[in-house]
């Protein structure tokens, strides 16, 4: 199987490709700070005519993400629209209507259920769980919330997981997210409904909002699909029939040893899902 190429930058991409479907976390930025030459790289694609939607598995209302990567420095002039997992989530949410559910999650999460007509109540009054996250996601592990999870596993509860990603960088720190809480839960036996990626229904809605701004439908070999996430963004592309770029990150990659054609093999030896090509970090 032939090598997996290195590119030093997006501008090859940007005629085949007229729509970009790019990762927020781990791609733009790493929870503490932006990458400045990746919202650049993006404007600069806007520039030449091509939309450049974000879609990302934040368990929050696109409007609350807007405000969040505005301020870690991420302008508006990057991107056109924002299609988070918490819009999709939102939808799963709201069929619970009427019912009690529990938030397993961080405060700032609780915009997700806003308008929603469900109230959230203590796990031994909940119908279902909405997990968007860990408590505390710097001090804890799937593993503090196994008693948990297998007293909700006993009562049958159903999950609705905001977030699938299992892992993000903040910093220089690797965090769990709402994902890793997810498949602990499935391993108790636990039933779990995933929104966003690597789910059809966020790539639908993100082709959805591309085709409004150019005013036509968007055929899936005219979008590209830009991440750092083997199991999120390459494997949610692949299912979705998308072409994929690579975005080297420290979730899978040492990133000390640097972005090599050998390291990119191994990484993705037996997966489902192979890139057209990775870049070390999203620049023009």
């Amino acid at each position: 199987m032939p090598n997996i190429p290195i590119a030093t930058g997006v501008r090859a991409f940007h005629e085949r490709y007229p729509v970009w479907l790019c990762d927020i976390w781990g791609v733009l930025h790493n929870g503490v700070a932006v990458y400045p030459e990746a919202p650049a790289a993006l404007a600069q694609f806007r520039a030449t005519g091509g939309i450049v939607i974000l879609v990302t598995n934040a368990p929050r209302p696109h409007a609350a993400i807007a405000g969040q990567i505005g301020k870690l420095g991420v302008p508006a002039g990057a991107y056109d629209a924002i299609v988070t997992s918490g819009d999709v989530t939102r939808a799963l949410i709201a069929a619970e209507a009427g019912h009690g559910v529990y938030h397993l999650g961080p405060a700032h999460d609780r915009v997700l259920f806003e308008g929603l007509g469900v109230s959230l109540v203590g796990v031994d009054e909940a119908k279902a769980v909405v997990c968007t996250g860990l408590f505390d996601d710097l001090t804890e592990t799937p593993e503090t919330y196994v008693p948990a999870l297998s007293a909700m596993r006993e009562k049958s509860m159903p999950m609705i997981c905001a977030n699938p990603d299992i892992v993000v960088e903040r910093g220089a720190q690797i965090c769990y997210c709402a994902g890793a809480i997810g498949q602990a839960y499935e391993r108790l036996g636990g039933k779990v409904a995933y929104a966003g990626k690597p789910k059809a229904p966020i790539y639908e809605a993100a082709l959805t909002a591309a085709a409004r701004l150019r005013g036509r439908p968007v055929d899936r070999s005219q979008a590209l699909a830009i991440g750092d996430g083997l199991k999120t963004d390459m494997l949610g592309a692949f299912d979705f029939g998308l072409d994929a770029l690579y975005v080297a990150s420290g979730i899978h990659l040492d990133a000390t040893a640097g972005l090599t054609e050998a390291g990119l093999a191994a990484l993705f030896a037996g997966q489902p899902s192979r890139p057209i090509a990775a870049v070390a970090r999203l620049a023009w």
